[in-house]
């Protein structure tokens, strides 16, 4: 195991109607003037937007409203929050919303207190002070609610770039999943594959004698597994909600991760996917994940069975481990498709022509992708073959 740092302030405040306590949260972290970010006509027609404004209204905050937030967060949107909250002297950022809601908060906490451009912190700048940011959460997906990580998409040129600092952890999180209740099939398998991706990024690792967070990550894994098929047979089934809903924080918020090197190559690889054809994060994934674990599966084929045994319960075949790495993707796959996720380029919409562009677009120059196996460009290329 590696030396490591953990920092995860967050609090979580978590269960029924607990949305209703935000104004109480926000005076609790010295909020005076928020900025509300939320994202369309769903949390204005859920009701849930005016119950915060009651919320807000009764402990005495003053409050701006910014919507408008898509999937894909864009660039534009984040200059004119940050325009918003150094005019109006915003002293605390509150996200109403999923992690595309979350992620643009966190970019304009960044920008409202930096004299340049925010875009430098996604493009490796680290920040190192941000506006405090709460968030009420309404689709578990992405873990934003309690990471130190964000993505935007740049309308100059379509490019999907991360951005990183503890200063970007949430303050508090308030999570309700009765919120989830009315996200469609689609965004809520889209969600569970990117909270298994979470896992997966760190999960495969070259660091040896990592059990526990090796145990974390299976048993993770294992519940979301189990799980998927109640929330989708069942939207309005509250415990296999809250389980997924509380999987996809637990996925992303680095506990999972402490002690190991982390891979995330299949993330950026897919970033270049959604950036150019503005697919659903999730489904990108779906596509990119089990086509990297073909590409790299021979670089350690024992981690790769451990994989299929412990988290898709194959029986091991120990004089031929590769038969078992490889009937573990094959179960990975089959579970993608059983809750409608694509695994293929042309389902996504995505074009083989487009490779190159894709290729191109990640600007790695003389660099390498990824920890578990060092990609080159043209490794990249044949990753996204396989995908086709």
């Amino acid at each position: 195991m590696e030396n490591f740092n953990f920092y995860s302030p967050t609090y979580f405040i978590f269960g029924k109607g607990r949305e209703n306590e935000v104004g109480e949260w926000i005076n609790r972290f010295g909020g005076s003037k928020v900025l509300v970010h939320y994202g369309g006509s769903s949390a204005v027609k859920s009701g849930l937007l005016d119950r915060v404004k009651a919320s807000l209204k009764k402990n005495n905050i003053d409050f701006i409203e910014l919507g408008g937030v898509k999937p894909n967060p864009r660039s534009g949107l984040v200059y004119k929050g940050i325009e918003i909250c150094k005019r109006e002297g915003i002293d605390f950022l509150l996200a109403v919303g999923g992690g595309s809601v979350i992620d643009s908060a966190k970019a304009i906490a960044a920008g409202a207190l930096y004299d340049g451009d925010f875009w430098d912190f996604y493009c490796g700048k680290e920040v190192e002070k941000a506006l405090p940011v709460g968030t009420i959460l309404t689709l578990a997906a992405a873990g934003s609610e309690g990471s130190d990580g964000s993505v935007i998409t740049h309308e100059n040129g379509m490019l999907k770039r991360s951005a990183a600092g503890d200063a970007l952890r949430p303050t508090f999180s308030i999570m309700n999943p009765e919120l989830t209740f009315t996200v469609s099939p689609y965004q809520t398998a889209c969600g569970i594959t990117d909270m298994m991706a979470h896992v997966m990024e760190r999960y495969f690792t070259n660091t040896k004698e990592v059990e526990v967070t090796d145990r974390l990550c299976e048993g993770l894994l294992v519940a979301i597994i189990n799980e998927a098929p109640k929330v989708l047979a069942r939207p309005d089934d509250y415990n296999a909600r809250a389980n997924i809903m509380w999987a996809g924080t637990i996925a992303h918020n680095d506990i999972c991760g402490v002690g190991r090197e982390q891979d995330w190559a299949t993330h950026k690889m897919e970033h270049e996917l959604s950036g150019l054809y503005d697919v659903a994060h999730g489904a990108g994934l779906a596509v990119m994940f089990p086509a990297w674990m073909k590409y790299v599966m021979q670089h350690d084929v024992m981690r790769f069975a451990q994989f299929a045994v412990r988290v898709w319960g194959c029986e091991m075949d120990f004089q031929h481990p590769e038969n078992t790495a490889k009937k573990g993707i094959e179960k990975f796959e089959q579970f993608l498709v059983s809750i409608g996720m694509p695994i293929r380029f042309e389902q996504l919409g995505a074009k083989p022509e487009d490779i190159p562009i894709l290729v191109k677009n990640m600007q790695l120059g003389d660099r390498t992708l990824g920890n578990f196996v060092k990609l080159t460009e043209e490794d990249i290329t044949k990753i996204y073959e396989l995908a086709v």
